[in-house]
């Protein structure tokens, strides 16, 4: 019990490291709709699904490397050192390769010149505390972890409301400001990735400790060593994006073109509807990789392992039900311009396809501590197939909802691969009846109630109930003594 209550403080820790921001950017996200314009809204979106692609390529998978390395050697400053240079001579090369193409890339995209300095400046600082940031999270640091996450996100805030309401606002009621020689007016989107990379530039500043006891020294076989397990992480992860983001990119190229501003802003707005899955899902994978890597060792890893992924879908299928339950009053909120909320159609489909997308992580563990990581990567590629195949199919024949479904296809075929591979390489005695009951019912529940009783919301809260009932009568043994624990303290 007591592997399952320090994996549960840890996640929880690190689970407010990541509500906390993201809330912050859920109650931002309809400021941002309703400051940005249309079109601007539409670049916003389209801007961070390519910046995504850039993250994986200059993070080069070193993340999961490093988690992996940390555990298995015994120095592991050795480790620290060569991770962090690594990584530092990657962002030198993407600097001098991006700056002698800088003109044909300002062109490609259509964007400000000093709107493509600034994202390229956030991606090499976001790539340089990658490692730090593991390290804290791999010395089971969580609060240090969580304060420069929020400090993070409370600085990006802030300026955005600066630059984008506050200034603005004194601009209109005093036009003779000496702000007024300084502002832009029609620079909605450069401001917020300017929030973006001072904040950036904070978090390096807060982190820096571990640049100043840097030393100069490089392990070359390790690094090779590393570098073989890394690749392949990071070939996955192009394709994970390619699975995530690039949805946006279909629609661009694939919607009607009278129909494209509006149609990618509404998708790109109401996809942030599934925020709630994606925290649950992201603060979970936060504390469950490190996990994985140092319980490895223990003879009872895999059953441990098959507890730890039953309860993670019993508790993503609860989350989905009530989200797609209360979807229609967090849009009243949530979604200020009404002329998106003809997007609602796709919101069970991406819910569903991030809990397929966390269930994947779980299974994911065999391939990650047995080193076979270019597994992983044929999966994701294969799911990027998918991904590419679907949306140019679907897309122009049913719209938005077309690459909701892809989605949904790409991460439950992964999902799917990965546990049948993972069976025959590295047995883990999954409670398939449970799970098949749970999620089942969940699918069942959510999809029901959205598309034949939206609305009713006797309905929809009699079905969180039942799914809470369903819980307690399978599982009264593991919450009573769960309660039983928690009373004592």
């Amino acid at each position: 019990m007591s592997v399952y209550k320090n994996l549960f403080k840890t996640t929880l820790i690190y689970g407010i490291a990541t509500v906390v921001p993201k809330m912050i950017g859920f109650f931002m996200a309809p400021l941002h709709i309703d400051w940005l314009p249309k079109d601007a809204y539409a670049d916003y979106t389209l801007i961070f699904s390519w910046m995504m692609f850039f993250n994986v390529v200059l993070s080069f998978g070193m993340e999961t490397a490093f988690f992996r390395f940390y555990n298995k050697q015994e120095n592991k400053n050795e480790v620290i050192n060569n991770t962090i240079l690594f990584l530092m001579a990657v962002c030198a090369v993407f600097l001098i390769g991006v700056y002698a193409f800088k003109s044909y890339i300002d062109t490609y995209f259509g964007i400000s010149p000093t709107v493509v300095s600034y994202l390229i400046w956030i991606l090499v600082l976001d790539s340089l505390v990658i490692i730090p940031f593991a390290i804290l999270r791999a010395e089971q640091r969580p609060i240090k972890y969580s304060f420069i996450k929020i400090t993070n996100v409370l600085v990006n805030t802030t300026l955005t409301v600066l630059f984008l309401y506050i200034i603005p606002k004194s601009l209109e009621n005093n036009a003779s400001s000496w702000l007024q020689n300084y502002y832009q007016k029609d620079f909605q989107v450069g401001y917020l990735f300017l929030s973006n990379i001072i904040a950036s530039l904070v978090t390096i500043l807060l982190l820096s400790k571990y640049y100043l006891k840097l030393k100069l020294k490089f392990n070359k076989q390790l690094w090779k060593e590393m570098v073989l397990y890394s690749f392949p992480v990071m070939i996955g992860g192009l394709a994970f994006v390619v699975n995530e983001t690039f949805d946006k990119v279909f629609l661009e190229e694939l919607l009607p073109e009278s129909f494209v501003d509006l149609g990618l802003a509404s998708y790109g707005a109401i996809y942030k509807i599934g925020v709630f899955m994606v925290l649950f899902r992201m603060a979970y994978s936060l504390g469950i990789e490190p996990f994985f890597f140092s319980y490895a060792k223990n003879d009872d890893a895999p059953i441990k392992y098959a507890t730890i992924t039953k309860y993670f879908i019993i508790f993503g299928s609860f989350t989905m039900i009530v989200i797609v339950v209360f979807a229609d009053l967090i849009k009243l909120f949530y979604i200020p311009k009404k002329e998106y909320w003809f997007a609602m159609e796709i919101v069970p489909y991406i819910i569903l396809a991030n809990l397929m997308l966390g269930i994947y992580t779980n299974l994911s563990v065999w391939y990650k501590i047995q080193d076979k990581t270019k597994i992983g990567a044929y999966i994701s590629v294969f799911g990027a197939i998918v991904t590419v195949v679907l949306n140019y199919i679907l897309i122009p024949k049913i719209g938005l909802i077309g690459s909701a479904i892809t989605t949904l296809a790409a991460y439950a075929t992964m999902m799917l691969i990965s546990f049948v591979l993972g069976q025959k390489s590295y047995p883990i005695p999954y409670d398939k009846k449970a799970i098949a009951l749970y999620l089942g019912t969940a699918v069942l529940f959510s999809f029901g109630y959205f598309y034949n009783f939206r609305e009713n919301y006797f309905v929809g809260i009699t079905y969180i109930l039942i799914f809470v009932a369903l819980i307690y009568y399978n599982e009264k043994v593991m919450i009573q003594r769960i309660l039983k624990s928690v009373l004592k303290k």
